[in-house]
């Protein structure tokens, strides 16, 4: 059994459609690239899986649970997270307490708990904590642990951004754009973690613009064109696809991963 299964995904905006009738499978310890040009319709595809909007039609399954339009928090709770394509952080808290605020999602203890300090909670609150700094230490964050959010570079901030999708202890990822503003050697940074969070056990969706972050990273990669998938295959079979490159990757696009 697939670890996520879309069928027939399709959605409408008043007339226009953006999605079109999309089937997608996701194996239990993949990492699968989405791409395409602006408008595709890939971010509404994951706003679809992640509970944010709800499909005109199709079902989208976890696990093999019926996961359609469930409440998003309801999704975390089964172990699918995402990553955005904006920056979604507590610009004023520190790099370690916006990690906590994931955990919090998930944990007995909950936010507002947690704010208010109760004794009782103390000793799970600590063993959050000691986790948030395994998080921030493996995305090598951990000397910005106090810093505000708002004070990180770019690149920075897209790591804290994916340090609190994992503090929900998901099993599948979705990470929207995670390399956009980042420099070569940020980037490069982020091909070895997303690669050692597969390593680990993490299955991951990843939708790029950066063509070497997807070739080098994915062993499968679906393409959407104007809302519908209009190929799927390895890398090197997608960066030799007429369709493709006519619709995406433009006829100078040279393989060179």
């Amino acid at each position: 059994m697939s670890l996520l299964q879309i069928r027939n995904a399709t959605k409408y905006f008043g007339g226009l459609r953006s999605v079109n009738k999309v089937d997608l499978s996701i194996e239990k310890g993949q990492i699968v690239g989405l791409i395409g040009p602006n408008g595709a319709g890939k971010t509404t595809l994951f706003n679809m899986i992640t509970g944010k909007i709800r499909p005109t039609r199709g079902r989208v399954i976890l696990k093999g649970k019926d996961i359609t339009g469930l409440p998003t928090h309801a999704i975390v709770g089964l172990g699918l997270a995402r990553s955005f394509q904006q920056n979604l952080l507590f610009t004023e808290m520190t790099v370690l307490d916006n990690i906590l605020v994931g955990f919090y999602q998930k944990s007995r203890i909950g936010l507002w708990n947690a704010l208010i300090n109760k004794v009782s909670n103390r000793h799970s609150q600590n063993q959050l904590i000691e986790r948030s700094l395994e998080i921030a230490h493996f995305l090598e964050l951990e000397h910005l642990k106090n810093e505000p959010a708002n004070n990180l570079s770019l690149g920075y901030q897209r790591l804290l951004g994916i340090g609190i999708a994992l503090a929900t202890d998901p099993e599948l990822l979705l990470m929207d754009e995670p390399s956009t503003g980042m420099n070569a050697e940020e980037t490069e940074r982020l091909l070895v973690k997303i690669k050692e969070m597969n390593n680990g056990g993490l299955t991951i969706l990843l939708v790029a613009h950066d063509m070497q972050l997807v070739m080098n990273v994915c062993e499968r990669v679906a393409v959407l064109d104007f809302g519908r998938k209009i190929a799927e295959g390895t890398p090197e079979e997608i960066s030799s696809n007429r369709e493709v490159i006519a619709a995406y990757l433009g006829s100078g696009y040279v393989a060179g991963y």
